[in-house]
């Protein structure tokens, strides 16, 4: 989806590193995981919430539709769920080509 996806190299991130990738509050990450059921990051015996690179390309399409397109909670909600498939076959072609990309450049050298 973005140049950010490309630059994930590690497995999990801290609330604080998500809330930094997109210049917001940890509270509002917090508060976005809490309002759509599917943005669930992985929780350490502790407690903190370890986001992995999936969450955050999930995190990426509400902060695009909520920041970006001006939708309000209830409105990207709404279009997440009539648009569900339809992301999904997106976000798994975009995978493909990722995949294909490193292919191709581990080809070059």
């Amino acid at each position: 989806m973005s140049k950010l996806l490309d630059s994930l190299t590690k497995r999990y991130y801290s609330v604080t590193e998500v809330a930094k990738m997109f210049g917001v509050t940890t509270s509002l990450v917090r508060y976005w995981e809490q309002q759509f059921e599917f943005l669930r990051p992985v929780k350490s015996s502790t407690g903190e919430r370890r986001f992995t690179p999936d969450n955050i390309q999930q995190f990426e399409v509400i902060y695009h539709l909520v920041k970006g397109q001006g939708y309000t909670l209830t409105g990207a909600k709404r279009y997440l769920k009539e648009e569900k498939e339809k992301i999904r076959q997106k976000q798994d072609a975009l995978k493909t080509l990722r995949r294909l990309r490193g292919f191709l450049e581990d080809l070059k050298i």
